[in-house]
């Protein structure tokens, strides 16, 4: 029965999509675009087909059903999103074909040491730290999930074993989910900043940000993450002899690729400065990799190595995304949402848990980049009702899209699980316990500490 439930729930959202394109209960723009969402949503959920195969039909059925414009559809074949995957890819290949991910690997296991819990801790926390260092969580998924490999290789987990995926797990969503926290490290992070200061007039400061969101949605929830990992799948380190063997000096091809990634991981943080969009490096990063004077990524390998599967599933999600935000299914969403919470003058704890509410509900159909483009502009009338001010209202969506319910909602990690080998199954139960843990402990303890910060 277990193993027929994902195709009951693909078949039962397959239907609901037809219904809701067949009744017309909403404008016709709408509907369409929440007959895709639904079916859409719920065969990347249960992925009883290939996630791409379903972006592909999603594309078809959007430009048979002529729910948006080409340009809308296809937007994520645009977005710098996209080209900064396609450039990771290439660096990914390179890291494993040179041996310097075996190398970075072989130092970091001595720093890790030889537990389970140290390999997972270490990888975890590694990927918390490159957040402060990197302002794109799909670089940075890019950039250590090689390593990570290479790590879990050393350490004797095989693919389809606990600890493979594991170590797989502790890599995605060690560089994405606790980062939500850090102000400049994610996309939507910036999208609600950049919304809110177009208008409402209002910036956080990155101090600001940090010291509200950190201690909580960080730190605890980075602890949390690592016991749920190693508990969910446990697994023992069985280093053998290939494994632990000397790896000789630096190649010179070695030596090339960690001066170029020096240089882009140099770039990537300093953004802020040369204003050069890490896609945009992350592409000519690619291109010199790809050279054929240098070498460094073959012809073969090329063809051979690179997942553009996973370029198909991420345009997808972002076609997704545009075709709601058009057709303005987002923003009906979240009006009848806003309808019926229960928000009130001088009920803190009820706003404080309707406007996470809100915003999870809102990622579900928007994706997180989406969410706050959606909920921003109602900043105002939500203010109003709850008698928060226009700042705590802003900071409320945090709650929200820093909890993916279900990986698909987040291109990071269904990037950083491709890369890793690993079917979303395995994200999809452990976004569901560390969302379970979040609504139960979390954010009950953030109530707690934004009323003594005087917030609410």
């Amino acid at each position: 029965m277990t193993a027929r439930l994902p195709r009951l729930v693909a078949w039962i959202a397959l239907a609901a999509g037809l219904a809701i394109l067949v009744t017309g209960l909403l404008p016709a723009g709408e509907s369409r675009a929440l007959a895709l969402a639904v079916a859409a949503i719920g065969l990347w959920a249960t992925g009883v087909i290939p996630e791409p195969i379903t972006a592909i039909f999603f594309f078809t059925l959007a430009m048979l059903l002529k729910a948006a414009p080409a340009q809308v559809v296809f937007g994520g074949f645009e977005s710098a999103a996209l080209w900064l995957i396609f450039g990771g890819l290439i660096m990914g290949v390179a890291v494993k074909s040179t041996g310097l991910g075996e190398r970075i690997a072989t130092r970091l296991g001595r720093a890790f040491g030889t537990s389970y819990w140290g390999v997972i801790t270490g990888v975890t926390l590694v990927g918390v730290a490159m957040g402060f260092l990197m302002p794109s969580s799909m670089g940075r998924a890019i950039l250590l999930m090689p390593i990570a490999l290479s790590l879990a290789a050393r350490y004797g987990f095989k693919p389809g074993g606990n600890g493979h995926l594991g170590v797989v797990l502790a890599a995605a969503f060690g560089c994405h989910v606790p980062t939500f926290s850090v102000l400049p490290a994610n996309v939507p992070n910036l999208v609600m900043v950049g919304a809110a200061e177009t208008l409402w007039g209002y910036a956080p400061s990155y101090g600001e940000y940090l010291l509200l969101h950190f201690p909580v949605l960080g730190l605890l929830k980075t602890a949390i993450m690592i016991v749920l990992i190693v508990r969910l799948w446990p697994d023992t380190p069985r280093p053998d002899a290939e494994a632990t063997r000397a790896l000789g000096p630096v190649t010179a091809a070695e030596r090339q690729l960690s001066l170029l990634l020096a240089a882009a991981l140099t770039l990537w943080a300093t953004d802020f400065w040369h204003h050069v969009s890490p896609a945009w490096i992350s592409m000519a990063a690619a291109a010199i990799l790809l050279m054929p004077s240098i070498g460094l990524v073959s012809r073969r390998a090329f063809n051979e190595q690179v997942n553009f599967g996973s370029m198909f599933y991420v345009a997808g999600i972002m076609g997704l995304g545009a075709v709601v935000d058009k057709s303005g299914l987002g923003g009906r969403l979240a009006e009848a949402v806003l309808a019926v919470l229960p928000l009130a003058p001088d009920s803190p704890a009820a706003n404080f848990a309707s406007l996470a509410a809100l915003s999870t509900v809102t990622g579900m159909f928007t994706t997180l980049p989406g969410t706050p483009a959606v909920l921003t502009p109602l900043a105002g009338e939500m203010a109003r009702a709850s008698g928060l001010s226009v700042e705590a209202v802003l900071m409320s969506q945090v709650l929200g899209f820093s909890n993916p319910i279900l990986p698909y909602v987040s291109p990071p990690l269904v990037v950083a699980m491709q890369l890793g080998g690993e079917r979303p199954g395995a994200a999809q139960r452990l976004c569901l316990w560390l969302a379970g843990i979040t609504i139960l402990v979390l954010l009950p303890l953030d109530f707690l500490w934004w009323r003594l910060l005087g917030w609410l």
